[in-house]
């Protein structure tokens, strides 16, 4: 068999007959193993955004809970009333739950630019492939493509 660009012909000899066959081969598209700089970029810029979104807002939730856990002369009343003592617990404890909440989210977003520096930015942890731009763009700290998550999800 003999290569011709993407032309592949056979010669085949029969009973001291050759014959000459070809045909055209088809282009098989080499598959990506990361994104483009310009890619990682625009990825790079968008982590950035939500990273300062959720930084900020992890600030004032944290300056809330300071507010209420400095409550001053207010608690000297006596008067203490059940109803509202539990409500401001259960605000409190939500609080905290979005906190923590926001925190993790924080550090996968930081870590997610660390993976744009190192280059492994957008390559799924699991079957190595590119992980979709548009998965991407709507869950930028993503390190699966949704076929790998899916497989994980259904094997717990």
């Amino acid at each position: 068999m003999k290569r011709r660009g993407q032309q592949c012909i056979f010669v085949v000899v029969f009973s001291g007959q050759c014959s000459t066959y070809q045909y055209n081969q088809p282009m098989v598209q080499e598959e990506r193993k990361r994104y483009s700089e310009d890619d990682l970029k625009e990825f790079q810029e968008l982590i950035s955004q939500k990273l300062e979104a959720t930084r900020s807002e992890l600030n004032y939730i944290k300056g809330a809970l300071t507010k209420r856990n400095d409550s001053g002369t207010d608690n000297t009343s006596g008067n203490s009333k059940p109803l509202e003592d539990g409500a401001d617990t259960s605000e409190r404890e939500n609080l905290n739950q979005l906190a923590a909440r926001l925190q993790k989210f924080t550090n996968q977003l930081e870590s997610a630019l660390v993976r744009i520096k190192t280059g492994t930015y957008g390559v799924c942890v699991d079957s190595g492939k590119l992980i979709p731009k548009e998965r991407l763009r709507a869950v930028p700290h993503t390190q699966q493509t949704i076929e790998a998550k899916l497989r994980r999800s259904k094997g717990r």
